[in-house]
């Protein structure tokens, strides 16, 4: 598995698959063909179906335009064998010749490939365990949490990396909340994080609890969505899930910095397991390897931080991601916003229940994580296309704009 520094990326929405990606391919052929006349981009699948929603266009276009006139080519019936975010760059000298020509995929949570036998951009495994069970097993046989696994696999340097990336999730959280108005696009939605904010505080705890986690998960989607900074975890469309349930348990249980870094180290476990196994794109899997990764990921840390032991923690994981088994992705107008802000919310307040159900077990189950991530790669593969971030189906078909 890679390292947790290629899970958790820093960088603006909407999307890690569709924006970040893209933009960074094409800092990368810019960078190969600084003198090219010209630039050609196809897009395929995925990213030309719902592209211009996710502001694919503009990504490509504001690094390569500066350098060179480019020309985009949508082709969203046309899906390239390895994955469906392919993307062909090519560059071209003064006769109109090409002179470089690049297919790459956005693989989800900002990463690219060129493909199974990708040697050029892939970087090296920092851990030699791919699986839960592998690393659990780890943890009981040298009494280990999953975090002291991350601390010994990636070093001391990670700790730095995961304070800005707590610090990242803290002010997105603290920015959605104070900021109100309508999001981007043709949708005129209006932000919510501020209004659930104030009312949750007239609420007694119990329903509170659910308001203020509502509140943050929001936020820190609605910031995404009007193309703010944050962090993948594990993907931008999913982003408000873990910074919502970390948030709220920093303020009401006043956890330690150090301890939530070390919740975040063990999502990022469960996270980097999925993005092994199986993928957290939606446009391969749909949803569920986006918000059901997250909701995962949410799970182990809030089980992490109320002292779940390795098991117990597996089984908030294996949860938080079993019950989003099938979901789809099928954002109207091709938008990070409906369906995908508020299943943030309510795959954030997933993820506290979740927690309390394995905080009463023993931690013995009998389907494990590893399990559910394969179902939900199978799964994910016999969707059809239409339900895999096309816009062509399900919610994405139910107004009329």
């Amino acid at each position: 598995m890679k390292s947790l520094k290629e899970l958790f990326r820093i960088g603006i929405g909407p999307s890690s698959s569709h924006t970040m990606g893209p933009q960074r391919a094409a800092k990368m052929f810019l960078q190969r063909n600084p003198n090219a006349s010209s630039f050609e981009v196809t897009l395929y699948g995925s990213l030309a179906a719902t592209g211009k929603g996710h502001q694919t266009d503009v990504a490509i276009v504001g690094v390569l335009s500066v350098a060179a006139p480019t020309e985009l080519v949508w082709q969203p019936s046309v899906f390239l064998p390895y994955h469906p975010n392919g993307m062909r760059f090519v560059a071209k000298d003064p006769e109109g010749n090409v002179a470089d020509d690049w297919t790459v995929y956005s693989v989800g949570g900002g990463a690219l490939s060129e493909g199974p036998d990708d040697t050029s951009i892939d970087t090296p495994d920092v851990y030699s365990m791919n699986t839960m069970t592998e690393i659990m097993n780890w943890c009981y046989a040298n009494g280990r949490s999953y975090w002291e696994y991350v601390d010994l696999t990636e070093g001391p340097d990670i700790w730095d990396y995961l304070m800005e990336v707590w610090k990242t999730m803290q002010a997105a959280v603290e920015r959605g909340i104070n900021t109100e108005g309508r999001l981007p696009g043709p949708l005129n939605l209006s932000r919510k994080a501020s209004v659930y904010y104030v009312k949750a505080s007239g609420y007694q705890r119990n329903l509170q609890t659910r308001g203020l986690v509502y509140s943050y998960s929001l936020a820190v989607s609605e910031e995404n969505a009007s193309g703010g900074v944050i962090v993948t975890a594990p993907t931008c469309g999913s982003c408000g899930v873990l910074p919502a349930v970390l948030y709220h348990l920093s303020r009401g249980h006043g956890f330690s910095d150090e301890r939530i870094l070390h919740a975040i180290a063990t999502a990022g476990i469960v996270g980097n397991v999925a993005k092994q196994n199986a993928s957290i794109s939606g446009a391969d899997v749909g949803c569920q390897g986006e918000v059901g990764v997250a909701c995962a990921m949410a799970s182990a840390a809030a089980c992490q931080l109320f002292g779940g032991s390795p098991s117990q923690i597996e089984y908030a994981a294996e949860m938080g991601l079993e019950h989003h088994l099938g979901m789809t992705c099928d954002p109207v107008c091709g938008l990070v916003q409906i369906p995908c802000i508020e299943r943030n919310a309510f795959a954030a307040a997933r993820a506290l229940d979740s927690n309390i159900y394995a905080s009463f077990s023993d931690g013995i189950h009998r389907v494990s994580y590893d399990k559910v991530v394969k179902v939900m790669k199978k799964t994910g593969h016999d969707l059809p296309s239409l339900y895999k971030e096309t816009s062509e189906g399900g919610l994405a078909t139910t107004l009329d704009l």
